[in-house]
């Protein structure tokens, strides 16, 4: 039987490995030394949802404000109900780079039922934004990213070469703590297992993923997909997204390191706390996909080095479906610049968000799903997403 369940994990890994749209690759990347020269570079206008943000908001401006882009560049953030000085500090930033005329800073209005509050607050930009005829592009990016004086210059030559109607970048996340080094390789390896950037990338097939941190969008194609209101009460509100604007033309998704979180989180409580909120999302809300899910984390990451060992090293299959492993998890390791032998751990990390995976049903089952800052956005036995969390 262990031999068996050895042979089964070891056709798993060759397919994922030789088959599933090469997704262990970190590649391709939005960063050209040269992007494409255009006659005439379109408008454009940053939309930054920001809540309780001011820790890491005066710089996200400062580097949007510091583009290097010749077109016409504008930014809106929304201060979505922030009990900080979030709109206070990004004024200070754009004051302080003299380019105080090119930032809008809305107050957000009440969250609504049936909204989540990001899109509710991205609404408000975009409604915003839309008022310059000038307009050809939004770039949805967060209150913690910051962007390489050229960033924006490489998303708008490939979207204008190749008429995407959404590019977006993997940004680089934060990996300098001990939980961090553990958990966000792992991330994003898990991200790209689930959606292959190949396979998004390819208008002729069905996956579609975007990174929201980043994201370039062709303003005519968010209108033909049904705008921000067709999202409303997503949680995993930029895969929603890409889904919407495939329809319409195609998209692209990559890594670059121009683009970079700054958002510490330090120990694993906040890494938790970002899974939690939307692993059961990401299964649609199914206790049926909830199981397959684990069992097939067991299967994929658990069982290989268990086998290996309970065999004794007899299990040949086993050894091969962990050296497969070991090998497709280094790519990643190397774009943070981590040492090869963290591949070991990752049997014990896998299990570990497979736990989170599992707590974030419960959450959900108990009326908390989705919680992020002081809300519940998650329908819970059919009632509104949006809301104060229960009890409180």
């Amino acid at each position: 039987m262990i031999l068996a369940v050895g042979c089964v994990t070891l056709a798993i890994w060759m397919y994922m490995v030789a088959a599933r749209g090469g997704f262990w690759r970190v590649s391709p990347r939005a960063e050209f030394d040269a992007p494409t020269p255009l006659a005439a570079w379109p408008g454009v206008t940053a939309i930054i949802p920001a809540r309780d943000e001011a820790e890491t908001v005066g710089r996200t401006i400062a580097s949007l404000l510091q583009q290097d882009y010749p077109g016409a560049l504008n930014i809106v953030l929304v201060d979505d109900c922030s009990r900080d000085a979030t709109a206070e500090i990004a004024r200070q930033a754009a004051a302080a780079s003299g380019m105080s005329t090119r930032l809008t800073v809305l107050r957000g209005q009440p969250l609504p039922s049936g909204w989540t509050g990001k899109l509710w607050a991205l609404k408000q930009g975009v409604e915003a934004a839309l008022r310059d005829a000038w307009l050809k592009y939004l770039l949805f990016t967060d209150a913690d990213i910051v962007h390489g004086e050229k960033s924006l210059r490489d998303l708008v030559a490939r979207a204008e070469r190749d008429n995407d109607v959404l590019v977006s970048v993997m940004a680089e996340l934060c990996c300098k703590s001990f939980a961090e080094r553990c958990t966000v390789p792992a991330f994003i390896f898990f991200f790209q297992m689930l959606y292959p950037f190949r396979w998004v990338n390819r208008p002729d097939h069905a996956t579609a993923a975007a990174a929201g941190g980043c994201m370039l969008v062709n303003t005519e194609a968010l209108h033909a997909a049904g705008g921000i209101d067709a999202l409303r009460g997503e949680i995993i509100d930029d895969c929603a997204l890409a889904r919407k604007l495939k329809r319409v033309g195609p998209i692209w998704l990559g890594f670059s390191r121009r683009v970079r979180s700054i958002r510490s989180y330090g120990g694993f409580a906040p890494v938790r706390e970002m899974v939690t909120r939307s692993a059961y999302a990401e299964l649609r809300f199914s206790p049926l996909r909830l199981c397959l899910a684990v069992l097939g984390m067991a299967i994929v990451f658990l069982a290989p080095p268990l086998i290996v060992i309970l065999s004794a090293g007899r299990a040949v299959a086993a050894d091969l479906a962990c050296l497969l492993m070991l090998i497709a998890f280094q790519p990643i390791l190397r774009f943070y610049r981590l040492s090869p032998l963290w591949a070991l751990a990752l049997p014990a990390i896998a299990a570990l968000y497979t736990v989170w995976t599992v707590q974030s049903a419960l959450q959900y089952r108990s009326g908390r799903g989705g919680f992020w800052k002081g809300r519940v956005q998650a329908p819970v036995g059919g009632s509104p997403v949006g809301g104060e969390p229960r009890g409180r």
